[in-house]
């Protein structure tokens, strides 16, 4: 009996311990990282992909999948070709359209020079060089039209001969940049008809509309100075697209615009928000869209009128705290979205837009999260020093016991106006920093999007002011709780969080005992010498830093510039930086780490040669996530 006992004490041991496991860095790289692909064409099922990480091999796998839309197991497919819709392929099946990359501009010696063909040089006299991670080489994205006999392409048709312009627009652009009309008459692309320095002064894309039978060209979107992106037609043929006012402002509100006729109508322009992604619903009555409410990404609905007189009414479907993302689709009466939360990776649910009410379809990830015990979220509220309300996430660590002081972070989030929701991330991973005994505090500080466009808009030209209140009155008041260890706060963030960051190293008056800064922004004017995308620089900082005339732009590069405060720098700093970051140039992680080290603060600096504003190798990844928590032990101690 003793050793019956025994036994099963040790069993209830083992399982009590495998059920507390926590998140580990080494669990992180191996969650399963679901990517939809589409509804099947029966309607009946969603094909997803899964990618997986073995550490052990370095290898990542990559598996496709079929679950019903009714729920139920699901199975693996060898090939998904055949079970979604090509979009690429014209309703009549004798057409598809591509994209390829074509020699437009000449840029390496070897291009002047034909007998030098060793040269190892690049020739440029023009902005634009390099953009995002990758320098201008001469080619350039194009669609073609090409004439199929069965599966065999056998003439293809450049519909932008010559031109150097992308399509899909460079880096974020995908198949939704040229689209078939369902008319099988006429192909849709977006492109940004500009070149050089025009190209890195503005964000003007346009909708252009290429008639197969006549070869003409139009310009549907002619007129609207911002971005043009996204178009869509409704089941009945109805083009709509995204949109945004003001050139030169990427984070400008986007609206829903519909085509109707020759009129443009703007179905979005009363409500005070910003969209993300959307989708027709398949009557074509209605747009369902996802946007950033209150510190989530939530599902809404906008009513396409059917006659002059009615007028377009925004609805919100869903509430809850997580996120609603990639709507994939629609099955039936049914939407196919992916839902995720800081606990939770994306997985695939089933929506009633009648309700609202989510059904999860897939689970990749059940079986890991089950086995750890989970970080509590909580949503609080702190009234900021010009006495608005703002949200404020609180992570606390699992097994949280209120009677114990913590080591706490401030996370700050990039962008600068991007939306602090419930995402996951597999690297800025709040279930991984809680899970590491950290408690988590996360502001929807000034210029986030969710919380109306003024909210969202305050931070432009305003870099260093209102928002860095924001975050000290944030870390102030949740510091008040007696389980905040205020002898062991830490500052953490990336890209403006990152800018964030070293601008609160050298104002913070002691309430920090570490930082780190990924990719972010020490000095305006180099960052404004380096960078690419110049129309960020221009309406965030105001313009140039020479324009001395300019009073805007002479506040962000003085009294918002973290290269101002250096010698205030007090406190231990880690930086880390990529090496192919050219919006946030190299430059910018030296000059910070250097000024630390040659003031004698303990410092480090991780330099990733082939990232870029991210880290996107695994190897890579699990570097950082290994620095980052051994700094964090080193300086919170």
């Amino acid at each position: 009996m003793k050793n019956v006992l025994t036994g099963t004490a040790l069993l209830a041991f083992l399982f009590t311990a495998h059920a507390q496991q926590v998140m580990t860095p080494e669990m992180l790289m191996q969650v399963g990282k679901l990517s939809s692909v589409g509804i099947s064409k029966d309607g009946k099922s969603v094909i997803y992909a899964v990618k997986t990480y073995n550490i052990a091999e370095d290898k990542s796998t990559k598996k496709f999948y079929s679950v019903p839309v009714a729920g139920g197991s699901a199975v693996e497919v060898k090939s998904v070709e055949d079970l979604v819709p090509n979009d690429r392929i014209s309703k009549d099946g004798k057409h598809s359209i591509s994209s390829n990359d074509i020699k437009v501009k000449k840029i390496y010696g070897k291009d002047y020079y034909p007998n030098l063909q060793k040269s190892d040089v690049m020739i440029y006299d023009n902005l634009n060089y390099r953009h995002w991670d990758t320098w201008e080489d001469g080619e350039f994205g194009h669609v073609f039209l090409n004439t199929l006999s069965g599966k065999k392409v056998t003439d293809s048709l450049d519909l932008m001969p010559n031109e150097p312009y992308d399509c899909p627009q460079k880096p974020y652009g995908g198949d939704e940049d040229f689209i078939w009309n369902p008319n099988g008459k006429e192909i849709l692309y977006v492109t940004k008809k500009k070149y050089g320095k025009d190209y890195a002064l503005s964000t003007n894309t346009d909708i252009f509309s290429y008639e197969i039978e006549g070869k003409k060209t139009t310009n549907l979107t002619s007129g609207m100075e911002g971005y043009d992106m996204k178009p869509a037609f409704s089941p009945s043929g109805t083009l709509a697209w995204l949109s945004m006012k003001t050139d030169g402002y990427e984070a400008d509100k986007n609206d829903i615009f519909v085509m109707n006729g020759s009129s443009r109508i703007n179905l979005t322009k009363d409500w005070d928000g910003t969209v993300n992604d959307y989708k027709w619903s398949l009557d074509g009555k209605k747009i369902y869209f996802t946007a950033a409410v209150d510190g989530v990404v939530q599902l809404l609905e906008v009513n396409y009128p059917a006659t002059v007189k009615e007028t377009a009414v925004v609805k919100q479907i869903t509430k809850g705290d997580y996120d609603i993302h990639n709507l994939v689709g629609q099955a039936g009466n049914e939407l196919i979205v992916e839902r995720t939360d800081m606990n939770h990776a994306p997985e695939i649910c089933t929506l009633d837009p009648a309700n609202g009410v989510l059904k999860q379809i897939t689970h990749v990830n059940d079986e890991l999260y089950k086995s750890i015990v989970l970080p509590k979220v909580e949503k609080r509220f702190v009234t900021a020093t010009d006495g608005q309300k703002m949200l404020v996430w609180v992570i606390l660590p699992p097994g949280f016991d209120a009677t114990k002081k913590y080591p706490t972070l401030l996370y700050c989030q990039g962008g600068p106006q991007s939306p602090l929701t419930q995402f996951y991330s597999y690297r800025w991973n709040f279930q991984l920093m809680a899970s590491k005994g950290y408690i988590v505090v996360a502001p929807n500080r000034r210029g986030m999007p969710g919380h109306g466009v003024k909210w969202n808009e305050q931070i432009s030209r305003d870099y260093g002011g209102q928002n860095m209140k924001d975050y000290l009155i944030s870390i102030d008041e949740i510091s008040k709780e007696p389980y905040v260890d205020k002898d062991r706060r830490g500052c953490v963030g990336a890209s403006y969080g990152g800018y964030s960051v070293y601008f609160l190293a050298g104002i913070h008056e002691k309430r920090f005992k570490t930082f780190i800064a990924h990719d972010g922004i020490f000095d305006w004017r180099s960052m404004y010498g380096t960078t690419e995308e110049m129309w960020f620089v221009n309406t965030d900082l105001g313009g140039p830093y020479w324009d001395k005339d300019n009073v805007s732009a002479q506040k962000s590069y003085n009294e918002f510039n973290p290269v101002n405060f250096v010698k205030k720098w007090d406190t231990p700093i880690l930086i880390i930086q990529g090496g192919k970051d050219y919006r946030v140039p190299i430059e910018q992680g030296l000059g910070a780490f250097q000024a630390a080290q040659l003031q004698g603060i303990k410092s480090k600096m991780l330099y990733f040669p082939n990232e870029n504003h991210w880290v996107l190798k695994d190897q890579d990844a699990l570097v950082w996530q290994y620095e980052f928590y051994n700094w964090l032990g080193e300086t919170l101690k």
